[in-house]
């Protein structure tokens, strides 16, 4: 299987991407992966470009970023917009919990 099929059923997908079937279905009610066509069988039936999709979510949640926030800014770049700035503010927010919690594991570290 190479990524370039035209579609992919919700098992190659999620082989491909590295998750489970059950993820994709979180991604789609979460609202970061588009509902898939269902063939006449109801078989789910992806886009190639689900593909990247999940790899992306699978990025941005490995640095932190949550489900309910990656909607949001996917929600504003699917319909267009560029949600450059909302990307910057919640990367920020981010970096400082971070330096809070390694200043904060620091201490603790030098307590020990």
């Amino acid at each position: 299987m190479t990524s370039e099929k035209s579609f992919y059923r919700s098992g190659e997908l999620a082989e491909l991407a590295g998750v489970s079937t059950d993820t994709l279905r979180h991604y789609e009610r979460k609202g970061v992966l588009a509902c898939p066509l269902r063939k006449a069988n109801d078989y789910r039936q992806y886009p190639a470009t689900a593909l990247k999709r999940v790899r992306l979510i699978r990025r941005v949640l490995a640095v932190g970023f949550t489900l309910d926030e990656l909607a949001i800014v996917l929600g504003v770049r699917d319909h267009g917009g560029a949600p450059c700035a909302d990307v910057r503010a919640l990367a920020a927010a981010k970096l400082s919990d971070v330096e809070t919690r390694l200043r904060e594991m620091t201490e603790l570290r030098n307590e020990l």
